[in-house]
């Protein structure tokens, strides 16, 4: 079984499984189909991170596939590069953190690595049958899907914004908007450049975008910009193979990878949650909201201070998960009213929207739960000549003022939003899943577990359940919102949920777009008989595929 962002995503990893792929081999064939037909989302040009349930070994692998800041780039040139950009009018006056487009915000893509660490593991076919659907399509063209579309449509509009009358736009424009427009919904579209790219990886390996030809070219693009990676850059990366963390919430294991990525918030969200029984009032409720999004903001204030890479700041995982510090948060909840006041939490430290999610599953029982992105839809802007896709700009999440745990460093992975999820129970899998869209990830997860085992909610009435999005507070980027924030609510919350929680004093407003409420997957194995039910997301594209 294979869900992902876009039906002949989800079809590319079913004919790798029936031409004998593991569950891994599938994955990475549907992330390479997605790059190329949901580069609204993804590719490579930015990070990945997976959890692989394993059958042989009876474990959850997790892997960090997030990438560095340059290593010859210092707070101190950075910022200096920043106000040069402010007074040459290429980058706003007013502007307070690292740039969104352009090259400083770029960091080394993480996410060829992390598919030739998978593959070397849990691979069963060679990495030029895996790739060969995405290539072959690349070059003879597939149909748009609405969703992608309308973000293209979108994109464009932003990159003929910000990168107006400059040289970046004409690769831009080369790669997806031929003729000054987006390919429209059911358009046929190609990208040889990407063609040319995913065929050099699949024949030469891995070394060829980090230490070869391709990483020379990369290089040699941003060689005349002010900032941006260089080839040593690329020739140092790696990634890693990092333990799940877990947190037990009725019986139930939640497990998410840990820092640099935000997905110990939802396990932080389910050690606050437990300590009340939202049962005893209808999942519509404001109530239930309530409890939801203030655990929420209690846990994002620990996100702001304590989430970065571990090998420049130690995240005191252990306090944090605990239930002790569950309970104690817990307590700083009013159930009546919403706490404009909260701070993050005193722990013992030693040292200080745009993603695509998928998971597929395979007849020996391994699943593979994986989430990858670009960052801010298609990302930075910075397309190399000729190959076919965009770099990310995850380095924009990093805090600019020194001291703080997620400051900008050399060579340093900046605070990340991508997590995939998994759940297991009674030591067996029970769950691949995710759902994406920046800091709804976390809160996302919550909200599918409590539909699923507070409600009683099937697997797809779980994704299809209205959500809530709650955007503001403290910022890991040290660019701090309001600390209420607003809570962005779909239609379908009842209208007596929505006036009860402005009487709460929640800031509420209702968002029909479907936009902030992220993109949900989801494959559930039962423990008895194997069988694999399958959910996809209804605010996107996407399918579920299986034989």
């Amino acid at each position: 079984m294979a869900a992902t962002a876009q039906p002949l995503a989800s079809q590319v990893a079913l004919q790798v499984l029936r031409d004998g792929g593991s569950a891994v081999d599938a994955a990475i064939a549907a992330n390479a189909a997605l790059g190329l037909m949901e580069p609204t989302g993804c590719g490579i040009g930015g990070d990945l991170f997976a959890i692989v349930w394993d059958p042989a070994s009876r474990q959850l692998y997790g892997y960090n596939g997030s990438g560095r800041s340059p290593q010859g780039q210092s707070l101190a040139q950075l910022r200096e590069r920043i106000e040069r950009g402010k007074a040459s009018g290429a980058l706003p006056a007013d502007l307070a953190g690292i740039p969104a487009y352009g090259p400083l915000p770029v960091t080394v893509p993480g996410t060829v690595d992390a598919w030739f660490a998978l593959h070397q593991r849990f691979g069963r076919v060679p990495m030029s049958q895996v790739l060969a659907p995405s290539i072959d399509y690349a070059r003879r063209g597939f149909p748009v899907s609405p969703v992608v579309a309308f973000y293209l449509e979108r994109g464009w509009k932003v990159f003929n914004r910000e990168f107006a009358g400059q040289p970046a736009l004409d690769n831009i424009r080369d790669t997806w908007f031929r003729g000054d427009r987006a390919p429209a919904a059911g358009e046929l579209f190609t990208n040889p450049d990407l063609a040319r790219t995913y065929e050099a990886i699949a024949l030469e390996g891995r070394d060829v975008f980090y230490r070869g030809r391709l990483a020379q070219a990369m290089a040699d693009y941003f060689a005349g910009m002010d900032g941006g990676p260089e080839y040593a850059d690329f020739a140092a990366h790696s990634g890693e193979w990092v333990t799940p963390a877990a947190v037990d919430y009725r019986g139930y294991q939640l497990y998410e990878l840990p820092p640099n990525g935000q997905g110990f918030a939802a396990l932080q969200m389910l050690s606050i949650l437990k300590n009340v029984d939202l049962a005893q009032w209808p999942r519509g409720s404001a109530q239930v909201f309530h409890y939801l999004v203030e655990a929420k903001r209690l846990a994002f204030e620990d996100v702001a201070r304590y989430y970065a890479d571990p090998a420049f700041a130690a995240t005191p995982a252990e306090e944090l998960l605990s239930d002790a510090y569950g309970r104690e948060r817990f307590a700083l909840i009013d159930p009546q009213r919403a706490n404009p006041g909260f701070v993050p939490g005193d722990v013992r430290v030693e040292g200080e929207g745009d993603t695509t999610y998928l998971t597929v599953a395979d007849a020996s029982g391994m699943m593979v739960s994986l989430i990858q992105s670009n960052y801010r839809g298609m990302g930075s802007g910075m397309v190399a000549d000729g190959m076919g896709f965009m770099f990310q700009d995850r380095g924009e999440l990093f805090d600019l003022n020194p001291g703080h745990a997620n400051s900008y460093a050399p060579g340093k992975r900046p605070f990340h939003t991508i997590i995939p999820a998994f759940v297991m129970k009674d030591g067996e899998p029970l769950m691949s899943f995710g759902l994406m869209g920046g800091a709804m990830q976390p809160q996302g997860h919550v909200q599918m577990l409590v539909n699923l085992v507070d409600y009683g909610m099937n697997l797809q009435e779980a994704g299809d359940a209205a959500r809530f999005m709650h955007q503001g507070g403290r910022q890991p980027t040290g660019l701090d919102e309001d600390t209420l924030g607003t809570l962005y609510l779909e239609p379908g919350v009842p209208a007596a949920t929505v006036e009860g929680l402005r009487a709460m004093g929640h800031r509420v407003e209702i968002n029909s777009s479907g936009v902030p409420f992220g993109g949900y997957q989801a494959i559930w194995r039962d423990p008895e008989s194997g069988v694999y039910t399958g959910a996809t997301e209804m605010r996107k594209d996407g399918t579920v595929a299986a034989w």
